[in-house]
Formats: structure tokens, sequence, C-alpha cells
């Protein structure tokens, strides 16, 4: 049994080792003084500075986030009262429903990119920010509603039909009762698509317009001159605000369970 815990803890360490460690160099030459990448001349912060000097970037990182923001909003919205309107319709093809909303994110991000690119050619939408937030909210949406489908099956049915019973309108019960049960995860949902959205390069390509430039997407466009450390730090400072972005979205989705057990725990 031993033997078995340590090889497999070998296959996971060497499966990050191999997924982080490219990552981890990226990382470390961003604070290397030389230009050149394969030389390492010492510890500097310049090219952080010079990252931030830089007006194109600024306006790439700013339509971003600005694209982030609306399209994880957006993608809540419809995201939970999709989940809240499947868990309580009487449908025969509810699965059916189910599976088609969770498909963008399964389905391979070319592939989706060209549909998208197809579609809005054929409503002959003009490529910029409005396809960019239609595209990015297409796939964050399973990511709000898979969060919020499963915090709605974990609900306690009791507290809604109690509700109920002392004269609670449906709206009412929905306000007071449903919407902040599921609050977390819609907020931890909201905070793994703006994660999504930041991250996104394939469809953004394919549907963007000339006046418009996401930070990926610039980023995609600099390393065709080769990788810069102006690259290198902007990568790294992109991996570190995703990873947190991650990391709070996680505990945020955790936050109602680890309540739940203090709960029993004290009765």
């Amino acid at each position: 049994m031993r033997r078995r815990v340590k090889l497999s803890g070998v296959y996971m360490g060497l499966m990050v080792g191999l997924i982080y460690l490219p990552i981890l160099v990226v990382m470390v030459y961003s604070f290397n003084e030389s230009k050149i990448n394969s030389v390492w001349a010492g510890f500097t912060f310049q090219w952080y500075l010079e990252l931030f000097r830089d007006k194109a970037i600024l306006d790439a990182l700013r339509t971003t986030l600005i694209l982030a923001a609306l399209s994880s909003l957006a993608a809540a919205v419809i995201g939970t009262l999709g989940a809240i309107g499947v868990s309580k319709a009487r449908l025969r093809g509810k699965g059916v429903v189910e599976y088609v909303a969770t498909l963008p994110i399964m389905i391979p991000e070319i592939i989706l990119g060209i549909a998208l690119l197809l579609f809005f050619s054929l409503l002959r939408l003009k490529f910029g920010m409005v396809t960019l937030l239609i595209a990015h909210t297409s796939f964050c949406i399973p990511y709000i509603y898979l969060l919020v489908k499963a915090r709605l099956v974990g609900m306690d049915k009791s507290l809604p039909e109690a509700a109920r019973d002392l004269g609670a309108s449906q709206f009412r019960v929905l306000l007071d009762i449903t919407f902040p049960l599921i609050a977390p995860a819609v907020v931890s949902g909201m905070l793994l698509a703006f994660a999504m959205s930041i991250d996104d390069v394939i469809i953004s390509i394919f549907v963007t317009g000339v006046n418009t430039n996401t930070l990926p997407i610039k980023i995609y466009t600099q390393l065709k001159t080769g990788v810069t450390p102006e690259v290198n730090a902007l990568c790294t400072l992109m991996f570190i605000a995703a990873a947190l972005i991650s990391l709070l979205s996680f505990r945020i989705g955790k936050r109602p369970e680890k309540i739940k057990k203090t709960k029993e725990d004290e009765t």
C-alpha cells in the first residue's frame, strides 16, 4: 500500500512539474536584466516598470477588464436564471437542455470561434466590442450555470416550502430564500468566468475587430517578433491574477459547505 502511495505521489509530482515548470521559467526570466532569455544577467524589476509605461498594453488591459466584467455579469444573470428555471421545470427533455447549456465548455475553442465568426457574419454585425461581449458571455454561462445548479441540488427544499406555507409569494421566496442561498455559487461562478474571459485568446481572435485589442491577443501578436522580457513580465502578472481569482472562486464556493458543517457540529 505504501509503495502504491509513493508511486502515485511521484507520478503526481511529475505531472505537476511538467505543467508548471515552463510557467516557472517564464516567471524567473521576467526578472532577468538581459533582453536575451537564454542569458541570465542579474535580477531587475526594469521590465515590469517598462510594461506599465506601455500605452498599448494599458489600453489592451483596460479593454480586457471591461470585457471580462461585462461578460461575467451577463453570464451570471443568464446562467443563474437558467439554472433556477431548469431546476423548477418539469420537462421530458430536461437532460437535453442541461447538456446543451454546457456545450460551450466542451466544444474546442477553435470550432466555437469559427462558428461565432460565421454567425456574426450572417447577422452582419460589426466585429469589435459587441461581438467579443456576446462570444465571451456564451462560453462563460456554463461556469455559472453548473455551480448554481449544484448549489440548488444541495439546497434544503424545506426552506422554500416553509416560506410558501407562511404566505410568501413565489417572488418573495426567490428573493429572500433562494438568492441568498445560491449567492456564493453565483459569485464563485462569476470569478471563474472572469478568469476565463481575461485568459481567452483563440475565440477572441476570430470575433475581434481591427480597433479592439485584448491583452491575450496583444501577447500573441508580440510573440510573432520573439519572446521579450516585457512579455514574460506580462505573462507572469496574468498567471498570478488568474490563479488568485480561481483560488478566491474556490474559497467562496466552499464557504456554504463549511457553514453547514459548523452548524452540524454545533448540534
